[in-house]
């Protein structure tokens, strides 16, 4: 006969009575932050970070700069940005079964972007839509973000540029490097993660966020060559966007 009764005397402090759950989490999140550290450290001033309105903040990451020892990315946040990869493929299966001819990759491989300033700038976009309904211009950038629901309502009702001004110079930006791109306005696609409902904007090119931006990023790089600290955004270290900053501690101490 078997028993099986047997180990139910397992001491509670045995490291194996913990929750299964975070027994098995704490070794996916240790290997998710494993590859993280194997990858090598962007060395130039990506698009995507450009339209934050801090310049010191974008030079902290630029040079790379340690976070703050409680903001690094931990296995939760890495597991997010995975999934965000996986939404995106989502709406990339959809709008091509919708007839929109979405490219999202050269013949080679290698992904569609820019690279001025010696590679010191560099912009990765998500794809470029060269065909589909009739009254859609073509060819056009496509950019997608996958938001939680309470970010993806204002951005329907506000719209790119006033909800998401982070993501408008980064389209901006793009167009402006790009300017095959910049003819046509731009699809912007942004998923609900918790609803899946698609929101789409037609971005006109802005000449004139594409070059503030641009400056911003010529104006880091020279200070950045030149041995100084960009200013800060804000004069105390209370104001709300540095609560969130990864580099909050490092900015106001002095580091």
């Amino acid at each position: 006969m078997l028993d099986f009764n047997h180990g139910s005397d397992r001491p509670a402090q045995d490291p194996r009575a913990l929750p299964v759950a975070m027994r098995i989490n704490d070794l996916v999140d240790a290997a998710l932050i494993a590859e993280r550290d194997k990858q090598p450290r962007r060395e130039y001033l990506g698009a995507s970070m450009l339209g934050d309105p801090c310049s010191r903040r974008i030079q902290y990451e630029y040079v790379g700069a340690p976070k703050d020892s409680d903001k690094d990315f931990n296995g939760q946040t890495l597991r997010i940005f995975a999934a965000g990869h996986q939404f995106e493929a989502l709406s990339i299966k959809w709008l091509r079964a919708a007839g929109f001819d979405l490219r999202t990759e050269k013949a080679d491989g290698g992904q569609f972007g820019f690279s001025v300033a010696k590679g010191r700038i560099k912009g990765h976009i998500d794809g470029v839509i060269i065909g589909g309904p009739s009254w859609l211009f073509y060819p056009a950038l496509w950019e997608h973000k996958a938001l939680k629901d309470k970010s993806w309502q204002d951005l329907a009702k506000r719209g790119l540029a006033i909800s998401k001004p982070l993501y408008a110079a980064q389209v901006a930006l793009y167009q402006g490097y790009m300017p095959e791109l910049a003819q046509h306005p731009a699809l912007f696609t942004a998923l609900n993660k918790d609803t899946q409902e698609l929101y789409h904007e037609l971005v006109p090119f802005d000449a004139s966020l594409a070059q503030s931006t641009s400056d911003k990023a010529v104006n880091i790089l020279q200070a950045t060559d030149a041995g100084q600290q960009m200013p800060r955004m804000a004069s105390k270290p209370d104001y709300y966007l540095c609560q969130f900053c990864p580099y909050a501690k490092r900015c106001w101490n002095g580091a």
